[in-house]
């Protein structure tokens, strides 16, 4: 007798509760995810000591990384509203003010290809669908590359979204960042030398209760990132620099429990193999 296909209710639960939560104003959304970042602060030992140690590794005291503890439960907060509002409804009533637009403009304009770098600081969400949705009539569609979801209900509750982001997945290299060696994604340097391709820094910062957020875009310029003659190594350093830079320019925004410093699976694998023989 063949087997029925087990169903699994989490994933529309998920989408069916987010899709009620779209419809909670932004500034009761905030102030609930502020007290949901402190409630897993206090409640996750281990998230809490490699937060800190991020930040504390990174040169960054208290003072400077405490308001990223609620910051990262308002990142999650807004994620109901980002992925599953109602279709056609804007996001660019939000953003406030951009800076830097005039650059990247400039870029576009000239027909060369444009790489935003979006580290995960302030809200990257709202970054690539506020730019999308601005330059879509102009200068087509922004394409995504992101590590799609382990959990299958989060890759539902992604798919279910007003977005379409094909991923990928590449190999990467040990590049500084902040002070440590990281693994770095080696696909956006490669991409950046091979093509010639102008490139970007771009942040979306969330401003104080719930006022709206600022879109900021930043030249990488004259650095191994965009030489083609660079090693690679130098061009993913050159990278987290960059990156680094923006992070000091607003810690109090930035995934501290982020594991950039984790060394992937496959390097562990080549490793215990070298080891072995």
């Amino acid at each position: 007798m063949r087997a029925r296909p087990c169903f699994d209710p989490l994933p529309y639960s998920m989408i069916t509760l987010f899709r009620l939560l779209a419809r909670v104003p932004m500034p009761l959304m905030h102030r609930l995810g502020a007290l949901l970042g402190w409630l897993v602060w206090w409640s996750a030992p281990g998230y809490r000591r490699r937060f800190k140690a991020n930040a504390e590794s990174a040169g960054f005291g208290p003072e400077q990384y405490r308001p990223a503890i609620a910051a990262a439960g308002k990142m999650a907060s807004e994620l109901p509203w980002l992925w599953l509002r109602p279709q056609g409804e804007t996001v660019l009533h939000r953003v406030v003010r951009w800076e830097g637009v005039e650059d990247f403009e400039a870029a576009m304009q000239a027909k060369k290809g444009v790489i935003l770098v979006a580290p995960h600081l302030g809200s990257w969400e709202m970054c690539g669908q506020a730019i999308g949705e601005r330059f879509l009539s102009t200068y087509g569609p922004i394409t995504a590359l992101f590590r799609p979801a382990r959990k299958k209900w989060m890759a539902d509750l992604i798919a279910a979204g007003s977005r379409d982001r094909p991923g990928l997945q590449t190999l990467g290299v040990w590049a500084p960042f902040l002070g440590r060696p990281a693994y770095t994604m080696t696909l956006l340097p490669r991409l950046a030398q091979q093509t010639g391709a102008a490139c970007f820094l771009s942040v979306c910062e969330r401003l104080p209760n719930a006022a709206g957020y600022v879109i900021r875009f930043e030249p990488i310029v004259g650095t191994a990132l965009t030489d083609p003659s660079a090693p690679i190594e130098d061009a993913a350093a050159a990278m987290n620099d960059a990156i680094g830079r923006l992070i000091h320019s607003l810690p109090g925004q930035y995934v501290w429990d982020y594991a950039r410093y984790k060394e992937p699976r496959a390097e562990r694998v080549v490793a215990a193999a070298g080891e072995a023989a």
